[in-house]
């Protein structure tokens, strides 16, 4: 199942992931993890954010990938199901 990770991090940590390297290494490790097909990074809020989409095929990831986030950046995170409009024609169809 195709789900999207929204993240935001708080300044503080941002600044001091971004000042010790962990920053861009651990999204690097989320993204390889996820093998994502497509990753945005934005500003919301005034905070570094982004939203990493990919295909879920075992939930049993998503507490690693939680922890990632979490444990390095403080990251605040949502994971949902995303569908793209041919999903939703299909399941509209049903």
């Amino acid at each position: 199942m195709r789900m999207m990770m929204r993240f935001s991090i708080p300044v503080e940590r941002g600044n001091e992931a971004f000042q010790d390297g962990s920053l861009g290494q651990v999204i690097q490790a989320v993204i390889a993890e996820t093998q994502a097909e497509a990753a945005y990074f934005m500003l919301e809020g005034g905070e570094r954010a982004g939203y990493i989409f990919f295909d879920l095929e075992d939930v049993a990831l998503l507490p690693k990938l939680n922890e990632m986030m979490f444990a390095a950046l403080d990251a605040a995170i949502d994971v949902v199901p995303a569908l793209t409009f041919d999903d939703l024609k299909r399941g509209l169809s049903s």
